[in-house]
Order: structure tokens, then sequence, then C-alpha cells
């Protein structure tokens, strides 16, 4: 996934400040249950570039509440802004694990998680978060929306510091599309850059001639970038940037005459706002397309879609929404399944729902989730997404459903 993000480290407290002892596993009271939610709302990326999963957690938390809660009980959900830095995020764990004393984290969207260790030793369930850096495959009591087969032992990324991905998007558009040659657009830092490579190398493998642009983040020139597209006769464009870059990049295309067989961008930029953000290159919006894990927000067929749909009122919508929405689910679901426990529900109940052997898929609207923590990484799989292309009028269309999107793919491995 993602675009453009930049490391932060170091604290304003000490330390021995976060070295948090183990909470209570389990509300005191019958009161209300209490989460945090922690997401760089404000970022060197830009203002709500991050908060969707946020609202969409929010809305959903305010939907239960409204309908009783949790048999009965409230939940209360505390935000905090990190500022999209790792100093904004470390107070963010320890205001939300120490102070405010939250059972568990939900929709996570952090620039920087410079707090997940912490977030581990503290034995905290951070269920539902966005992988935006690799602590979602290192650390254990950490559970992305896309799930994990890494062993998670808090040593190092993956496999011994090595992350794998499948080339599952790039067989859909050669198959669907006849896709062949591919340009991949990415700044000059260093996790766009990683993904970027990743892309590429995904692409190579799936037999397509690739061509890597990278701009500067902070005077990125896609005037250059278009030009180089024209004269390369590229026929698919795929991106490790924001919407921002997403959108300048299109209009850049657009000055320059260049069409493509599909403009491919991820789920951080699937979002009703694209007649407005791409109102200057009417040519490329025509050919995006988007591709992730989780049912289009479009895809009023389904119920669980009709019910985030109400939820979220007259509001833009955008996928993040409902995946946070079906992150805040996935937590209320497993709380709801441990009510049993003397007590109250406990984070060792919590956890073991989220690790049963049965995926997750939150009423239809996530490919299966699960957590594996295979000692060896998986050479191919069989892998599943969901794509959607703009219509202008209608919205996000549905390119096939997406437990149906499926091949067996390699899976390659590359250095966060």
């Amino acid at each position: 996934m993602l675009a453009a993000l930049v490391a932060g480290c170091g604290s304003r407290l000490p330390e021995s400040a976060f070295e948090t002892r183990p909470t209570a596993t389990h509300p005191s009271d019958g009161g209300p249950l209490r989460v945090g939610i922690i997401t760089s709302a404000t970022s060197p990326v830009g203002g709500d570039a991050f908060t969707g999963p946020r609202d969409g957690a929010l809305a959903y938390f305010a939907a239960l509440n409204a309908r009783g809660g949790l048999d009965g009980r409230t939940i209360e959900a505390v935000t905090c802004d990190d500022g999209g830095s790792g100093i904004g995020n470390n107070d963010c764990v320890h205001r939300l694990v120490d102070e405010e004393k939250v059972f568990a984290l939900v929709a996570t969207t952090a620039f920087d998680y410079a707090g997940a260790p912490r977030v581990s030793r503290a034995g905290v369930p951070d269920i539902g978060g966005q992988p935006l850096t690799p602590a979602y495959d290192t650390y254990p009591h950490l559970y992305s929306l896309y799930g994990s087969s890494a062993p998670r032992t808090g040593a190092a990324p993956g496999w011994d510091g090595t992350l794998y991905g499948g080339t599952e998007v790039y067989r859909w558009f050669r198959t669907h599309l006849g896709a062949r040659t591919a340009a991949v657009v990415s700044y000059n830092q260093a996790a766009s850059a990683g993904y970027a490579r990743l892309v590429a190398a995904g692409l190579r493998a799936e037999g397509y001639t690739v061509v890597d642009e990278q701009v500067d983040f902070a005077l990125p020139n896609f005037r250059a970038v278009a030009a180089d597209l024209r004269a390369r006769h590229v026929d698919i464009v795929l991106d490790a940037l924001d919407t921002h870059g997403n959108a300048r990049l299109c209009a850049a295309m657009e000055e320059s005459g260049v069409r493509v067989a599909a403009k491919v961008t991820n789920v951080q930029n699937w979002a009703s706002t694209v007649p407005r953000d791409y109102a200057a290159s009417p040519g490329c919006r025509s050919a995006l397309y988007v591709t992730g894990s989780s049912r289009p927000y479009d895809d009023v067929s389904s119920p669980a879609v009709r019910e985030f749909r109400a939820a979220m009122g007259d509001r833009p919508l955008t996928q993040w929404q409902l995946e946070g929405w079906a992150a805040a689910m996935w937590f209320t679901d497993a709380a709801r399944a441990c009510l049993g426990e003397p007590g109250g529900p406990t984070r060792a109940c919590v956890e073991s729902y989220v690790n049963r052997a049965e995926p997750y898929t939150a009423r239809g609207l996530l490919l299966p989730v699960r957590f594996e923590r295979l000692a060896r990484p998986p050479e191919v799989r069989n892998t599943c997404l969901s794509v959607a292309r703009w219509q202008d009028g209608t919205g996000w269309v549905a390119q096939g459903d997406m437990n149906g999107n499926c091949a067996r793919v390699p899976q390659l491995g590359y250095r966060p």
C-alpha cells in the first residue's frame, strides 16, 4: 500500500515513561469499554490524508452505541492525533495506554508507528490497523486489517527483515487489459521508493517492460515524467504517491496528451472526491483504476455496504472509511464473542478470536483475513483482489467480484 512516508524518532518523555506495566486485561467494571484510535490527522503529507479509517471506526461505534452498544455497554472511542511524527506517536501511545488505559487500539493509521514496540510490550491488542510501516509484520499483539503470515516475534519485520508480496494486481491488468509496458512513479523518499521497487519487481515477474520514474518529494517535476511516459509508449501507470501527487501527475499527463489503458492507484486514493481531485484531467480520470482488499463502497448490492453508507450520511466517502468501519466491526465482534468471560471481555480472549483459524470478512466487506505465523515465507499463494474503475456520473464500478478476482501468484521478497 501506500505512499510517501517519512521516519521520525525520539520522544519528549524519558524512555522510562513508556516502559508500560501490563494494565488490567479486562475492564474493571461494567462502564464504557474504552478503545483508542491513533491517527496521523496532521502530517507532512497534508491534512485528511490519513483520517478515513478513524472516521469510519467512529461512525461504526456511534451506530453501535445508538443501538444499545455491546450487550448494553457502550464503546467509548478516544482519539489521538500523532501529528505524523515518531515523537507524536510515542506520546499518543503513552496517553492512550498509560493514562486513558484503553482496552485496545482500533483502526490505527500512523505515518510513523514509533510507539508500536511499546503497544506490544503492554499487551494491548491493536486491531485492524493500516500497515503503513512494517510494524504489523513485526510485533505480537498488532493485527493489520489485511492479515499477516509473518512470525511477528518483535525481532525484525517479516522473515529476518524480509517482507513478501504477491503479483496479483499486475496479473489482473495483464490478463484483462493486455497491458505490457508499465511505468511506476514514486517520490525520492525511502518508503515511497521502497514500495515502488516492490511494484517494479512484481511487474517484471509478470513479464512487463518497466519504466521507473521518480520525482523529488518537495518539488516534483511531473511534466518531465509525463513527457517520458509519452516517449516510452507506456500503456499502464502505477504509483507510490498520495492523492495530491496523483492529481498533479494526471494533470501533467493531460497537458502532455498522454493516454493510457489504466492509471492504477491504491486504496488510499479510493474516494468520492475524484471529480474534484481530477477536474483538470478528464482523460486520465476516465482511465482511473484502484485495487485493494475490501468491497467497494459503491457496491450497494451488499447489505454491509448499505449500512456503512447510511451511517456516513452525506459526507464524501472513501474506501479507507469503509475499512475503518470494518476494523471497528472486527473488534466489536471479538469483544462480543468474549462477553462470557469473568468480568467481561479479556484481551487474551479478544486476541484468541482474532487469531482463530477461521478467516474474518466483516460481513463480506473484506477479503478473508487470517494470521498464520509461518516459520518460512510462502513461495506462491492463491490471492484475490478488489478492482474498481472510475466512471463519471456513477462512481467506482467494481470490475468483477473481489472473491472471484483470484490467481495463484509468486510471493516476492523485499526489504522495507
